[in-house]
Order: C-alpha cells, then structure tokens, then sequence
C-alpha cells in the first residue's frame, strides 16, 4: 500500500470515529436552534391551547424558541403530514389529537403512514366531553333521552365541529352503543354548532365542558352526562354514560406530542422530560384543571401503547357506525 492509499485510508478511520462523537456533541447541545411545533388545526381550539402552553415552557427551559406553527387542513392531516415529512432532527415537533387515531379508519388513503412515520413523545393532556340537550327536549337523564331517541328514529340532530372531530365521534359511538337514529351535522367549529344547539336548531351535541357550562348554568342548555369512565371534578353531580346507561362507554379528548421517525432517542427523552417538567407548573395545572383537563406526561413507551389501542377503538367504531370521509 502506498502512502497517497495509507493516508486516505488513515482519513477515512478518523471521519468515521469523528462523526458519533459529532453527533453526540449536537445532541448534547440541543436545542441550539427555534424548535417548530406544527398545530394541525387552526388558532384556539384545545389543540392550539395545548400546545402554546407547552411551548412558552419549553421556551423558558431550553432557552430556545418555540415557534407555533398553524396548518389546519382535512382534519389534521396536512399539518401532520408536513411533520411526519420533516427531518428527524428535534426541531419539528406535532401536537396532534384524538383524530390522529381515527384517521387511518374513516379516510381512505393517508399521505402517511400513522403508526410508523410518527414516533409517540407524550400525552400531554386529556379531557372528557358532556352530552347537552336543548331545553325543548322532554328529557332529564340518559335514559329518558335514549328511550326518546327510540321513539322518534330520525328525529334527533347532533351537531360537531366537523367529519371524524371527537365530539362527532362521540356522537356516533353514543349512536351504536345505544342503537339510536340520529343525523349528524357537520359545522366549522364547535362555536358555531353551539350557537345552533342553543337556538334549537339542533337537538344534542357532546362537546368540551368549558364551552358548554355556561349555557348550562344560564338555563339555554340542560346536562345529561359525562363522557369519561369517571365522574369529571368540574361537574361532580354529572353522572357518567357508563354508569347512567351505557355500560362500557368511554371517551375522552386528548392531546399528545409526536416526532418524526429517526429522531434520536436523546432527543425524544429530552422533549418528554421538558415537558413533564412544564405540566407540573403551577400556572400550567390550574389553566389545566380551568378546562376540566388532566395532565398527561406519559413516558413515549407508555403513549405509544395507548396510541395503538386508540387506533384500534377506532377502527372498531368506524366500521360499526359506517364511518368514511372522501
């Protein structure tokens, strides 16, 4: 071998030796630049909230910025695809809901494949939603409302803030576990679904406990239930699905954080360290519990195996209820 074939040789070894040190020094330094987080939806819904609480924490903690990004657009799926596309280096982080896991049964083809393109960080919180009638309904619990709902098939609308949001899937899976007829209509945003179910133009909806309750104290809206498995603190005298009549319903609305797939595992731990580290702050658990929300901070391991049972809850939903959006 001569020395031009020993020298580059040498070169070569030396590059190679170099290089995971070089990378373990930028991951060690991380974040050394503005992180993006891609919000799917559009400002102000629990999605966005969620994730500017977490993202003016992590500003403080890391000393970097962190940059909201809004993509709303087809249910999430155009910002979460732009993330799942994104180089997996930590500076591209998604704040997805619900709808991430539901996506996969009621659309046809996705531009991404959701259980391998996304790497699960944490779940950073969870919420359940409540059934509300308009006053006009004869109706005063859970049961009367289904033994109504039996009685005048076709009758009864729901609305939601659109195709497969959770309050419309709460809806649908309210529909088939008690064998109801009702017609599902779609709005742009809980707000204004709302404004219809006050007005009577809608019969019922199951939607987020801050919204609904001051409708319910002013009277212009009456309580049924509560969607979660638990009674909820924020309205402790409101009786579950479960336990009212529907054995075994459970839903609640949440929010988590996922990453691109080949993010490196340092940097995966250190986004669900820092932000356990911004749930336990006080600001953050009251404006938490302001929304009848419970902190997650589930380690990635952990969300991930709920991310699967949640597609899998889904799936089984979607195909009961007949469930597709073009």
């Amino acid at each position: 071998m001569n020395l031009h074939s020993q020298y580059a040789v040498l070169l070569t070894s030396l590059v190679a030796l170099a290089l995971p040190a070089a990378q373990a020094l930028a991951q060690k330094s991380y974040p050394n630049k503005a992180i993006r987080m891609i919000v799917p939806f559009a400002p102000g819904g629990s999605n966005d909230i969620m994730g500017r609480l977490v993202a003016a924490k992590w500003t403080e903690s890391m000393g970097q910025q962190v940059v909201v990004d809004n993509r709303p657009g087809a249910s999430g799926i155009v910002g979460t695809d732009l993330a799942a596309k994104a180089a997996p280096d930590g500076y591209t982080v998604l704040v997805m809901s619900l709808t991430f896991t539901v996506n996969p049964s009621i659309r046809s083809k996705l531009p991404y494949d959701t259980e391998k393109d996304l790497v699960p960080v944490t779940l950073i919180a969870s919420a359940p939603l409540i059934l509300v009638v308009h006053p006009s309904l004869p109706v005063k619990s859970v049961k009367e409302f289904i033994a109504y709902a039996k009685a005048n098939p076709g009758k009864l609308n729901f609305g939601s803030g659109g195709p497969g949001s959770t309050p419309h899937l709460a809806g649908e899976m309210l529909k088939t576990m008690a064998g109801l007829e009702m017609t599902h209509v779609p709005y742009k945003g809980g707000g204004p679904a709302l404004a219809d179910l006050v007005g009577g133009q809608i019969q019922l909806m199951l939607e987020n406990i801050p919204s609904t309750l001051p409708f319910v104290k002013s009277g212009k809206l009456r309580v049924l239930a509560v969607t979660s498995k638990k009674r909820s603190p924020t309205v402790p005298d409101v009786p579950t699905l479960d336990e009212a009549a529907l054995k075994g319903y459970e839903l609640t609305g949440w929010n988590g954080l996922f990453v691109p797939r080949g993010t490196p595992r340092a940097i995966v731990n250190q986004l669900h360290a820092e932000t356990v580290k911004a749930l336990a702050a006080l600001d953050v658990k009251e404006r938490l519990a302001a929304m009848s929300a419970e902190p997650g901070g589930e380690s990635p391991e952990k969300f991930a195996v709920f991310i699967k049972a949640e597609i899998r809850k889904w799936a089984k939903v979607a195909k009961e209820a007949g469930l597709k959006v073009e």
